[in-house]
């Protein structure tokens, strides 16, 4: 692991020693930055997504950490003695710094999974209308005649394109929370 300051930070940017920061990163198995100020922060956190194309995660807390929150892919802010900045700038939030491990092995697993699904499922609903036009133009001679009611059109859309993924949302969980959190390398298998 790696351990860097605020000050080091400082004389790494000012001294435009990113490529060999982050040459020095990617053999360490985690990066700890510590007394930075917000600034400082956010300029790691838009160095790594730049120069590595990875998506970033940023956790903070207070007012501090806002910048980063923001800089991040996607941001995770933690209500607590520091106020609610880091929560309303942030994309999820958490109440404790424990609740993170459920928020990325179970919730993350499940949402990334009933996206799959549902993305499978849009292709399915759109295609099959989309073929049932195609062959009526046939029937009718490319007349140009439609062949499904207004009304009729505005109902197969509201139930089939808001009524699944709210049941999807509500009931498809492809594997228990024990499980998830028993086994965090079922996070992986989805990607």
């Amino acid at each position: 692991g790696l351990v860097i300051d605020g000050r080091t930070l400082n004389v790494i940017f000012q001294g435009g020693l990113e490529e060999k920061f982050l040459a020095l990163t990617r053999h360490c198995r985690s990066v700890l930055c510590c007394r930075a100020t917000p600034l400082q922060k956010s300029m790691v956190v838009k160095l790594v997504r730049r120069q590595l194309k990875v998506m970033t995660l940023s956790i903070g807390d207070g007012a501090n950490d806002v910048s980063m929150i923001q800089a991040a892919d996607v941001g995770i802010g933690i209500s607590g003695q520091e106020g609610m900045q880091a929560v309303m700038a942030s994309d999820f939030a958490i109440s404790r710094f424990k609740h993170l491990k459920k928020l990325l092995l179970v919730h993350g697993h499940w949402c990334y999974a009933r996206l799959a699904k549902m993305v499978i499922y849009f292709f399915y609903k759109n295609v099959s209308y989309v073929n049932l036009l195609f062959w009526y133009q046939f029937f009718c001679g490319f007349s140009g005649s439609t062949m499904i009611d207004y009304w009729q059109m505005i109902f197969f859309n509201l139930f089939f394109t808001s009524v699944p993924p709210l049941l999807f949302g509500v009931l498809d969980r492809d594997v228990s929370a024990e499980t998830l959190l028993g086994l965090p390398e079922l996070y992986k298998n989805g990607q």
